[in-house]
């Protein structure tokens, strides 16, 4: 068998484009309608630069932290995505894969495998829950997911239901039945690696989602679950607050994007924030998540552990995120890339590539220590950030 190690996610990203069938590959790279924020959380990424050093570099470099009171080898964590049918083991693998590199997991509530199945292989597991439901379906899954071991919670918001793509959105079927299925034969049997992954499991890629449910029922479809968020209508902070007052451990508001909602969710008493866009999956032409980053940073970051998710492609993103004023980041389309690729060594060959990375950045830059970044560290151009909001 070929080698199957990748020496960077563009390589993953390439593999796995080769290796899965071309509307679940489309489903990993989709963003909202013209793709300008999807685009610009990597270009950002780009735009900023370092000051390297030339002498005196530190012979080790030390990226260990905690992330919302658990103890990470380095300031990276798994983001939650929905249904990963790239590969049979699916958030298990993924879940596996942040153990073996000894960092935190978060599944989400559309996720394919149970939420037991998944803190069972991993301890450090966060479950992530939409405002979908009455209070009471949503109290019960978060009692779930604590009687099987979660540590902490995430509450996702940034989301607009938008579903028109400028280059079209790929066809997911709404089940298994013959006639949903039929449409993909032809792009299934392209991927004969890809099918025959699944058929030595002897299962199918199925499209329910079982932490939908309170209890080991049967999982609604993904489109049923899908239609039940989409029709409950949006909290407000006061019921953020609400539902953080729920659970007693880590709670984590996924989606700030502005400096005054920051100040909105540590007074809803969450414990952590994460600044994204949702993967360039909310409003289009919002600016990239680290573009908000450091309003958003001094607004909060005394106050509570500042995340960020969004275009961490690179160690030296993560380098550049933590040195804007972050605690940690979230990744996603990146080990799903993996995981597409080559399963739980994929995933495990992603953070090996992002650690190395990071390794390499602060080596160059003269920075022993990830609590020891600064702006200073970063070459921020002109215009980067937006006009700050009061």
């Amino acid at each position: 068998m070929a080698n199957q190690w990748f020496e960077t996610v563009a390589v993953a990203q390439e593999r796995a484009k080769r290796r899965i069938p071309s509307s679940v590959y489309g489903a990993l790279i989709a963003g909202a309608e013209a793709g300008i924020s999807m685009n610009d959380n990597t270009t950002a990424f780009d735009q900023l630069g370092f000051r390297p050093i030339t002498a005196g570099q530190p012979a080790e470099r030390r990226m260990e932290t905690t992330i919302m009171g658990q103890p990470a080898s380095m300031p990276v964590m798994i983001s939650p995505t929905g249904v990963q049918a790239v590969h049979p083991d699916g958030e298990v693998a993924v879940a596996r894969a942040a153990a073996a590199r000894g960092i935190p997991m978060a599944l989400s509530s559309f996720g394919s495998k149970p939420v037991e199945d998944v803190c069972a292989v991993n301890s450090q597991t966060f479950f992530q829950i939409y405002w979908a439901g009455d209070r009471d379906s949503m109290v019960a899954r978060m009692e779930r997911a604590k009687a099987a071991g979660a540590v902490g919670m995430i509450l996702t918001l940034d989301w607009s239901f938008s579903h028109g793509r400028d280059w079209g959105s790929p066809h997911i079927p709404q089940s298994m039945a013959i006639k949903e299925l039929l449409p993909h034969i032809g792009e299934v049997l392209a991927r004969p690696r890809w099918l025959a992954t699944w058929l030595r499991r002897g299962t199918i890629p199925m499209l329910g989602v079982p932490n939908f449910v309170t209890d080991n029922s049967k999982p609604p479809p993904f489109f049923e679950a899908y239609g039940t968020w989409m029709m409950t209508p949006p909290p407000t902070w006061e019921d953020v607050a609400w539902l953080r007052a729920q659970w007693d451990g880590p709670f984590l508001v996924k989606g700030i994007a502005r400096a005054d909602e920051a100040r909105r969710a540590v007074d809803a008493g969450v414990t952590a924030i994460s600044v994204s866009n949702h993967g360039g999956n909310n409003v289009d032409s919002a600016p990239a998540s680290v573009r908000t980053l450091p309003e958003i940073a001094d607004a909060v970051g005394g106050d509570v552990q500042v995340l960020l998710d969004g275009g961490i492609r690179r160690g030296s993103d993560v380098v550049k995120a933590l040195a804007l004023g972050a605690d940690a980041v979230l990744i996603g389309r990146a080990y799903l890339w993996g995981l597409a690729a080559n399963g739980q060594a994929g995933v495990e060959n992603v953070l090996d590539v992002i650690r190395a990375g990071m390794d390499a950045t602060m080596r160059g830059i003269g920075v022993g220590a990830i609590g020891d970044l600064t702006r200073a560290d970063v070459v921020i151009p002109d215009g980067f950030c937006p006009p700050r909001i009061s």
